[in-house]
């Protein structure tokens, strides 16, 4: 089993850059690239509740689970 982060395809929609995410959720831009990547082994709700603020989007818009079945 495996969660797909969509982050990047999100900003993309909402034409936002990774600096300016990063600034208006309060985290590093480091942070941010390992949440886009897809190489975060958790993410804080408080963190997932800001990006889905800023976004306007839901976390289902965000984070995607595929069966490796």
């Amino acid at each position: 089993m495996k969660i797909i982060v969509n982050l990047d395809v999100m900003m993309a929609k909402r034409k936002i850059s990774s600096i300016e995410l990063a600034e208006r959720i309060g985290i590093t831009q480091a942070n941010l690239s390992i949440l886009k990547t897809g190489k975060a082994k958790a993410i804080r709700f408080s963190t997932l509740e800001s990006i889905c603020k800023e976004l306007q989007c839901q976390p289902g818009d965000l984070l995607q689970f595929v069966d490796d079945e």
